[in-house]
């Protein structure tokens, strides 16, 4: 049933959802990969299709940015709409020396200078991790499309006009991008029992002042794209073969 921030129905939504930030990366998504997308949500503009791919039901929707609005859209998508997986497919800015401009990121792991897990009251500091059935299946999917691609931590922000310039002290650390969402999604994930992923493209280096424009990172990070949907026909195939295997088992 429709919620305060989505109007789809119950059952309109994918059990696996590509999330961009942009909402109109999302419709780019949707109607430049997804057979037939039907639009589902327009609240606050914050897009929302489900088509198929190769022949996989898949939706796309635009989280917005920062992890207060993805919170609260990947909580609604995996509480209220039954979402099993939720791949995020945004931009990050290039921190390690090696980042070059439009390289994959695969975050492994998201570090974060924000109080978000203080909701969980928990005795420690949470490390938020993506999925590992997702994350092997994306470093699959890029090797496959020969991406320029590393798999290591990012840095979620609370903060995009950093006052303390702190980006250096992130990069000792081997941090290799800061963006502002992932950490949320991967506690939400981990605290209703769901899969996450980010897979980022890098949009700009700000240690070495380099940058793409707007329009670049709607329509022209593909690669991402591509990888996470390959990532999602991968895992809806693992799902299929698993009932033939526990047969072969009994």
């Amino acid at each position: 049933m429709p919620t305060p921030h989505n109007s789809a129905e119950k059952g309109a939504i994918a059990k696996t959802v590509l999330m961009p930030g942009d909402p109109l990366r999302a419709e780019y998504i949707a109607k430049t990969y997804l057979d037939n997308p039907v639009c589902y949500n327009n609240v606050r503009g914050m897009l929302g299709f489900t088509g198929k791919y190769k022949g996989t039901e898949i939706s796309v929707q635009g989280s917005g940015m920062g992890i207060p609005s993805i919170g609260i859209y990947s909580h609604e998508l995996y509480t209220e709409y039954e979402v099993d997986n939720i791949i995020r497919v945004g931009t990050a800015g290039g921190i390690a020396e090696n980042i070059r401009l439009r390289d994959i990121i695969i975050a492994m792991g998201a570090c974060t200078n924000s109080n978000f897990a203080a909701q969980f009251r928990l005795p420690g500091t949470y490390a938020p991790t993506a999925s590992y059935s997702l994350l092997s299946n994306a470093v699959k999917a890029a090797e496959q499309k020969g991406a320029s691609y590393h798999v290591g931590n990012v840095l979620s922000s609370d903060t995009f006009y950093d006052d303390g310039s702190s980006l250096a002290k992130w990069q000792k650390m081997n941090v290799l991008g800061v963006e502002m969402e992932s950490a949320a999604l991967y506690m939400n994930a981990a605290r209703f029992g769901k899969k996450a992923l980010c897979i980022l493209t890098v949009s700009d280096c700000p240690l070495k002042n380099l940058s793409t424009t707007s329009e670049e990172r709607r329509t022209s990070f593909t690669d991402m794209m591509e990888i996470a949907l390959e990532t999602a026909i991968m895992l809806s195939l693992i799902h299929i073969s698993e009932p033939t295997r526990l047969q072969l088992i009994s």
